[in-house]
């Protein structure tokens, strides 16, 4: 059916899953920093809007945190049911670097989440602030693990091939492959860059809507902040990320700059805009700008860059997608900083909380870092098409034996429940969004905190409609 396979549909089936989940990693990375340091600047200033706040986001953070475990799981189930011959191959690399990632990182989360969520009355200031500090701490060290496997599968190094399984020889090899520390830092940059645009994206609603309190500037302050340092510098990190991808994946450069070949020693140019056609072998409608490929690529204007007639058809990524999700990424990038820009130009004349055209630039830039990061995950695992594991193992080599009716019928089964389930998830986060951060203005309140008389944070309860203050029914009871 449409020229597709079974192969096709695994491929579809674990990009359409990977695609939900990497949403709810990214933001619980962001969120549990967040959290952490509203709750270090509380505990510095006793300035009641920052408790207030991360009462606020803890709630969001909870409902996030267990869309991304149980959408988490399923893929990992999928690399048994449909990649079996990948994991016969690699699993004696992969398998451990995800345990370690079980052990480490999810472990340390689970040990602290019911602290941070429900001991805040239960336990002292200093236990319950670590207790974020601890969370916040895993979702970092799950990040480094499951990036190390997956940029092992980019740039597979400290291993043997034994028996035609894959054997680790160096483990400091493995982890540590030279794509690592760039694509680490890449997508742990990209996951608070996306959680500053959503909690800006948050205070922007809130106050073109006439809500103006302490607590909404203070999450669009942070969060603007947050983009002027913090999308510059992502900037840069992609800068070396490509000259890297150079270095060991020529072929996926070529495929995103729609490069066909290189004519005598001309140096390369940028093409800013074209359709890559994999047939015809040549970028149709291009625009370009002589030398900057070789400037931007190369960091000088006479070296060319590979062009993708270097390489055997079949060892060729699809440049018309990785093409333009690469643009596509880099151009949500230029608007992140130039977002942050403005909200300081705004910032100096006293005018970042009331500027209507900025406001709602803000809000529709809200899923923005979301888009790049899938974006960018998109050009990363197609630019490293044909192969599962770069060089070693080809894609087609990795699936299991199912048929095409199987892959089928497993693929919609996925699209139905995944846009019930998580429509259903991300619909409640959003009703939390909407309700905006509690504050107790003008009312006799005592300090509150951990160990402190104060209502608990409740994360899987919203406020009521009617905004009079009072907890709103259940998450079940929501759903």
């Amino acid at each position: 059916m449409f020229g597709l396979e079974a192969l096709d549909l695994a491929r579809m089936q674990f990009a359409f899953t990977i695609s939900f989940h990497i949403l709810f990693p990214a933001i619980t990375i962001g969120l549990a920093s967040y959290l952490a340091v509203l709750e270090g600047l509380w505990l510095k200033t006793h300035n009641d809007t920052y408790r207030d706040l991360y009462h606020f986001w803890s709630k969001i953070f909870a409902v996030n945190f267990g869309m991304g475990v149980v959408s988490g799981l399923v893929m990992a189930y999928q690399f048994g049911t449909n990649w079996s011959r990948f994991s016969d191959f690699a699993g004696s690399v992969t398998g451990p670097l995800l345990t370690y990632e079980v052990l480490t990182a999810f472990f340390l989360e689970a040990g602290f989440l019911g602290v941070m969520l429900f001991g805040w009355n239960k336990v002292g200031r200093n236990l319950h602030f670590f207790a974020t500090v601890m969370v916040a701490i895993g979702t970092l060290i799950s990040t480094f693990w499951i990036l190390a496997s997956n940029s092992w599968m980019q740039t597979p190094q400290g291993y043997e091939i034994v028996n035609g399984q894959v054997i680790p020889v160096d483990w400091l090899a493995v982890i540590f492959n030279p794509s690592f520390p760039y694509r680490l830092l890449h997508m742990s940059t990209a996951a608070f860059v996306a959680t500053a645009f959503f909690v800006g994206s948050s205070a922007a609603w809130h106050l073109l809507r006439g809500k103006d309190n302490p607590a909404i500037r203070t999450m669009l302050s942070m969060a603007m902040w947050m983009a002027l340092i913090v999308a510059p510098i992502q900037a840069v990190i992609g800068d070396f990320h490509g000259l890297n991808t150079l270095k060991h994946q020529p072929a996926k450069i070529a495929a995103i700059e729609g490069h066909w070949e290189n004519h005598g020693d001309e140096p390369t140019p940028l093409i800013l805009f074209g359709w890559p056609d994999m047939k015809e072998e040549r970028t149709k409608f291009a625009v370009e700008i002589p030398y900057l490929g070789s400037l931007i690529l190369t960091h000088s204007l006479d070296k060319q860059v590979p062009a993708l007639k270097e390489f055997p058809p079949e060892d060729r990524p699809n440049s018309t997608i990785v093409f333009w999700s690469f643009r596509i990424m880099v151009g949500l990038g230029f608007l992140m900083i130039f977002t942050g820009l403005w909200s300081l130009w705004l910032r100096k004349r006293d005018k970042l909380y009331t500027s209507r055209p900025f406001l709602y630039l803000a809000l529709w830039m809200g899923p923005s870092g979301l888009i790049a990061i899938l974006a960018g995950w998109f050009t990363t695992e197609i630019g490293r098409q044909p192969w599962v594991i770069y060089g070693l193992m080809r894609t087609a080599d990795a699936s299991s034996n199912h048929s095409f009716m199987q892959m089928s019928i497993t693929l919609i089964m996925f699209v139905v429940v995944y846009f019930a389930l998580f429509g259903a998830g991300l619909g409640y986060m959003m009703r939390l969004v909407r309700k905006g951060p509690k504050i107790d203005e003008g009312k006799e309140t005592n300090e509150g905190g951990p160990g402190q008389k104060r209502t608990p944070s409740r994360p899987l309860s919203a406020a009521d409609d009617n905004g009079d203050g009072d907890h709103s029914p259940s998450l079940t009871k929501e759903i």
